[in-house]
């Protein structure tokens, strides 16, 4: 079982961040320029985390496109996230974006506390 979950909940046909696209990939990603799609997002941070945490770390995906569980609505209605939400262990953090150093130094700090 792994120590760590990160969950990206978010909309199927979004983009992964508030920025675009570009060639300086400030987000730590490779694989998935220039698509700035949050699926394809979600699949190259999958595989980097695999990659450099092997299965200490689970990325979950929540689409809310169609329904929105409880457990988020109550985080969208306290805590008024951006979108795409980065939880990591059932936290939420101010990210905001899908980028791979901000969520490893949450994964590297929700390790440590374990």
């Amino acid at each position: 079982m792994a120590e760590v979950t990160v969950e990206i909940v978010g909309f199927a046909e979004s983009e992964c961040g508030p920025f675009p696209c570009d060639e300086t990939r400030s987000c730590g990603l490779e694989t998935c320029y220039p698509s700035n799609s949050l699926m394809d997002a979600i699949s190259a941070l999958r595989d980097e985390l695999l990659a450099g945490y092997g299965d200490n770390v689970e990325v979950k995906t929540t689409l809310i496109d169609e329904e929105v569980p409880d457990r988020i609505k109550e985080i969208i209605e306290e805590r008024h996230p951006p979108i795409p939400i980065i939880l990591v262990n059932d936290r939420v953090t101010s990210i905001g974006r899908i980028s791979l150093d901000l969520i490893k130094e949450e994964i590297d700090y929700a390790l440590e506390e374990s």
